[in-house]
């Protein structure tokens, strides 16, 4: 599967933006997405992931009810909705691809997209 990840920018604190990250390559459906985030000098993070079925989402506390995941699978894109967005928020966002349900670690992740950047002005 290759993954495009788009749609990151500067926005200020308590906006909001959609990233997307688009599929190619191989059946979409078959996998859960993930979005992590990496800020500088930090480990990368899980934000969110939804189930190749669409049914079952999972989010980080820090994101939990500001952050919406969600997947178009005739488009082969999934998307993450980010509102009242924070300067902790900053940070390059991936999306990627995995068999397997509920990893909440990089473990797993079969696929990366190449990373959009997310910056938060205070």
């Amino acid at each position: 599967v290759q993954l495009q990840a788009s749609g990151g920018g500067l926005v200020q604190a308590g906006g909001s933006l959609r990233l997307s990250c688009a599929a190619s390559g191989r059946t979409f459906s078959n996998y859960a997405m993930g979005w992590f985030r990496q800020a500088p000098g930090k480990e990368r993070e899980l934000v969110a992931t939804i189930k190749w079925s669409g049914d079952s989402t999972y989010y980080a506390d820090s994101v939990k009810g500001r952050f919406t995941i969600s997947r178009d699978d005739a488009k082969n894109t999934v998307y993450l909705q980010m509102n009242s967005l924070k300067p902790e928020d900053t940070a390059v966002y991936y999306c990627a691809a995995s068999h397997s349900w509920l990893v909440l670690t990089t473990t797993l992740y079969d696929y990366w997209g190449q990373g959009t950047e997310v910056t938060v002005s205070s």
